[in-house]
């Protein structure tokens, strides 16, 4: 059996074997690459993408990322497309076949369907003289120079390659849309990533007490105030205006400062002109106002006046940090 540093050793060969191939796309890239781009992004109909054995795995990656991104998509298993799957497409789809020696027989026997049908054919292989690529309209070529396999068999630096060059062709479709954030966002609802995306300070406060005292409040009152709302906090308002805030770490100054806290008022120990956000600002931009202030907390306001308190708990709970 190797050791730790044959196996390391040709983990790191595997990795410089498919970086080296990923940099080389960058070569290969030529016109039929933007028109199909272009081909795409004028249809009126879906992306198809078709591919067998490991090439319908990556084709299966690509269509997802194309979904997530603007561009519909569907994935159809070239084995099951000419046994029945071949109706999933529709008049103004374009169809791409990923193989990468572009001979594959299920391949060649799908061509001539999807040609006769009309729809815009691009082919992904690494083999430019194959058939695929000669009976393609448009050709994106992901030729590499050997497989990281060490028998040159497993589809390895081939499949990275196939999977960069979908997300070229999703990103700059991606971009050509104008595909924004916002509208990732309405792809994305779930999970850390859509609450990143669409949870602003509004939804956190809602559900968050809203602790206020005024600055003539006995210190003993503020601290009951901030014990009974369970932020660590509370806003002190000269009538409707923020004068300032009490928190955790005020009270422990508080308490090395004053033997006697008895005659103590809110004013004696706020925090004059705290940092506050808007209820409409995204939860994660309120996350960055935190740590670039070194606060974990912030007075949420809604057109300037105080509504409640977004805690950096809050956006832990939530998943955002």
């Amino acid at each position: 059996m190797k050791d730790s540093k044959a196996i390391l050793e040709m983990a790191r060969q595997t990795i410089a074997l498919e970086a080296k191939a990923v940099e080389n796309l960058s070569d290969q890239l030529d016109a039929d690459f933007a028109e199909a781009v272009r081909c795409i992004l004028k249809s009126k109909g879906r992306v198809v993408i078709s591919g067998i054995g490991k090439s319908a795995i990556i084709a299966s990656k690509i269509v997802a990322t194309l979904n997530s991104t603007g561009t519909p998509a569907i994935f159809m298993h070239a084995a099951d497309a000419i046994h029945g799957d071949l109706g999933n497409i529709q008049q103004d789809d374009v169809v791409i076949c990923i193989s990468k020696s572009g001979n594959t027989p299920e391949i060649k026997m799908l061509v001539p369907l999807i040609k006769q049908g009309g729809n815009p054919l691009i082919g992904m292989t690494g083999n430019k003289d194959s058939y695929l690529a000669q009976q393609a309209d448009f050709v994106l070529h992901t030729e590499v120079e050997k497989e990281a396999c060490p028998n040159n068999l497993a589809p390895t630096t081939s499949t990275t390659a196939q999977l960069v060059l979908g997300d070229a062709l999703a990103i700059c479709l991606l971009d050509l849309r104008g595909f924004s954030s916002s509208d990732f966002a309405r792809y994305h609802p779930g999970g850390t990533l859509g609450k990143k995306l669409y949870l602003r300070v509004a939804d956190i406060v809602a559900q968050n007490q809203v602790p206020r005292v005024s600055p003539e409040t006995p210190v003993k009152d503020a601290i009951l105030e901030i014990s009974a709302k369970m932020l660590g906090v509370t806003a002190v308002l000269d009538g409707e205006a923020i004068a300032g805030i009490i928190t955790d770490g005020d009270i422990r100054r508080m308490l090395n400062k004053y033997d006697n806290i008895g005659e103590l008022r809110a004013r004696d120990i706020m925090t004059a002109s705290p940092k506050t956000v808007e209820t409409d600002i995204l939860a994660v931009k309120a996350l960055k106002q935190m740590r670039e202030n070194d606060i974990s907390q912030l007075l949420a306001t809604e057109n300037g006046t105080y509504v409640g308190v977004v805690h950096i708990h809050n956006l832990i709970k939530e998943g955002i940090l």
